[in-house]
């Protein structure tokens, strides 16, 4: 009886000692979790993505919609290389994006974890602003003044700045992401920590 009654007291005092560790780091993880939460809705998270970052995808998407119109009214060219190239970089960042456009809106890229959306979304971004100011650039220098060619320039510029800010928030919402698996991380190695610590003190009195 006295060894089960001294099994029973070092049991409620490893399970004070647990719930007394938990209450010591869990203000400090809440308010790390706060920091994260309030980072992540600038970030573009599933609630906000109709937001910042949705909003200035969206707005990418659309002017560089309105740029490969622009290009493709134009009928005669000579040299050609600067509009084929402005052509093939809007058609690919209006295919690229509308698709993670359509993965984001309908929160089909949740049934395909293996990828880092995150970073998916992060390196079409940069990709886009590079290649939209390269071929603004390119085509602000061969065209030949016609109104089409004058307003694919603008347009590609203001794509250019669109797909930037989007690049911004993007990076910012990897960052975040980053983060928040290590605190994941970190919690749960503490856990389990904890209760590898608590397991052998029980089995030997036990025996």
């Amino acid at each position: 009886r006295r060894h089960g009654e001294e099994v029973a007291v070092l049991r409620g005092t490893l399970n004070g000692m647990s719930r007394t560790s938990v209450g010591r780091e869990g203000p400090r993880t809440a308010r790390a979790l706060g920091v994260e939460d309030s980072q992540s809705c600038l970030l573009c998270s599933p609630d906000c993505r109709q937001g910042c970052l949705g909003a200035a995808a969206q707005t990418g998407h659309i002017l560089a919609l309105i740029a490969f119109i622009c290009i493709e009214t134009i009928m005669e060219c000579s040299p050609c290389e600067g509009l084929y190239f402005f052509e093939f970089v809007s058609c690919s960042a209006l295919v690229v994006t509308g698709v993670l456009l359509i993965m984001f809106s309908l929160n089909l890229h949740v049934r395909i974890p293996q990828i880092n959306w995150n970073l998916t979304d992060l390196v079409n971004t940069g990709l886009s602003t590079f290649f939209f100011f390269i071929a603004s650039i390119v085509l602000a220098a061969l065209n030949h003044k016609t109104g089409a060619e004058i307003a694919a320039v603008i347009f590609g510029f203001l794509a250019t700045a669109a797909y930037a800010v989007n690049t911004f928030l993007a990076v910012q919402k990897w960052r975040v992401s980053i983060r928040q698996q290590s605190t994941n991380d970190y919690i749960r190695a503490r856990t389990e920590s904890r209760d590898v610590d608590s397991r052998p003190e029980i089995q030997r009195l036990d025996t």
